[in-house]
């Protein structure tokens, strides 16, 4: 079984693009002759096409050679497995639009082990943003890999730039055990979710929360408490899934953000998921690779 650290969250699956079984190895970063050392036969490079992974006869990740890369190729060290410096290479052009806007991307995630999912997430966060910040915010020259590309470097003005997550929470919203579940209007009918936000400049998660659930569905809410996370690479995310309470069931639905919004019961979120992929005439419950399907199993199992 996969825990979740603090959370009481045990699922029978992993949380999708989490639990990478690669080892960072920090100490290896950030030492030049020691990377240099890696960057031998042994090392294997992940064989993507632009920001998709090319899939081998078995749907699992491709690994070729530093041989099947340019010369001059900007590549990120991902780490060591198998005792092997495991490197990825940075496209001419990051991602362009969201995850619901790639068909590719979406099968991606239903054909790769847990582990191949990880290490793919991982790999497309960090060489996406690459692709996307080539040149200083602070001074506008063209900055450098560095770090085995956990950093860019400006030699001219010497600012360091550092990969960027940016916190997401999603919340489950309980009343008297019934569920808050919303649609946004790109989603296919019957499909609702968990209501979600960017957490900003100078909130706490659970101030972000209740920002949210009151901007979105005019809800107060209280007893915000951390379930479990899980890292989003469209384009890098970090999704923080938490729970709370309201008091007042009455909504005031923001439908600049949502379509819907509405409350599920227990019985019919439990028949949901028995459902599976069909759905019921209701609703479909959320797919296994969100976070929300995990945060509403844990909901329905405590």
């Amino acid at each position: 079984m996969h825990h979740t650290a603090h959370s009481g969250l045990t699922q029978p699956a992993p949380i999708a693009f989490s639990g990478s079984p690669i080892d960072r190895a920090d100490h290896i970063r950030a030492d030049e002759a020691a990377l240099a050392s890696h960057m031998n036969w042994r090392a294997r490079v992940l064989l993507m096409d632009g920001l998709l992974p090319v899939l081998d006869d078995r749907g699992g990740l491709s690994w070729g050679t530093l041989a099947d890369v340019a010369p001059d190729a900007e590549l990120v060290f991902l780490g060591l497995l198998e005792g092997k410096a495991h490197f990825a290479p940075v496209p001419r052009e990051g991602a362009e639009g969201p995850a619901y806007a790639m068909p590719a991307a979406w099968q991606v995630m239903q054909v790769l082990s847990p582990d191949d999912l990880a290490i793919y997430g991982g790999a497309r966060s960090l060489v996406d943003w690459h692709a996307r910040h080539r040149f200083c915010a602070r001074c506008g020259s063209a900055t450098k890999p560095a770090k085995g590309g956990w950093q860019r470097h400006c030699d001219n003005c010497g600012a360091d730039h550092f990969p960027r997550t940016d916190p997401v929470t999603i919340m489950l919203v309980e009343h008297e055990d019934r569920l808050l579940l919303g649609r946004q209007p790109r989603f296919p009918p019957r499909m609702y979710s968990a209501l979600a936000g960017f957490v900003e400049p100078g909130e706490t998660i659970a101030e972000a929360v209740a920002r949210e659930v009151w901007e979105e569905a005019g809800l107060r809410v209280r007893d915000v408490r951390y379930i479990a996370s899980q890292p989003w690479p469209f384009p890098s995310q970090l999704m923080i899934g938490c729970a709370a309470v309201a008091d007042d069931p009455t909504l005031t639905i923001d439908t600049t953000e949502l379509e819907d919004a509405r409350w599920f019961t227990r019985a019919e979120l439990q028949a949901a998921r028995a459902a599976g992929e069909a759905g019921t005439d209701l609703l479909y419950f959320p797919r296994p690779f969100a976070i929300a399907h995990h945060l509403v199993c844990w909901w329905l199992d405590r």
